[in-house]
């Protein structure tokens, strides 16, 4: 089973809102998750993301592995490298 953080997508038509998900990597973008790890809305400006650092560190030492999205992320706000 490989483990991935990303993001899923929630709110309203045109007005997306994402949660920062752990997830396998089989399973679909809005379906089953482990652990909500942290929000983005892209609306705000500039764009609001809010994290739980040390889960999302945890999950990383255990090798999950961040979409390129999360990872732009992640960068960022300094989470990871």
């Amino acid at each position: 089973m490989a483990v991935r953080i990303r993001l899923t997508r929630m709110g309203r038509k045109k007005h997306p809102f994402y949660r920062i998900v752990v997830a396998d990597s089989q399973s679909p973008r809005d379906g089953k998750f482990l652990e909500v790890v942290g929000t983005y809305d892209p609306c705000q400006n500039p764009a609001l993301v809010s994290l739980k650092q040390d889960r999302v560190q945890a999950w990383l030492d255990k090798g999950a592995q961040p979409s390129d999205t999360v990872k732009s992320l992640l960068v960022k706000s300094s989470v990871a490298e």
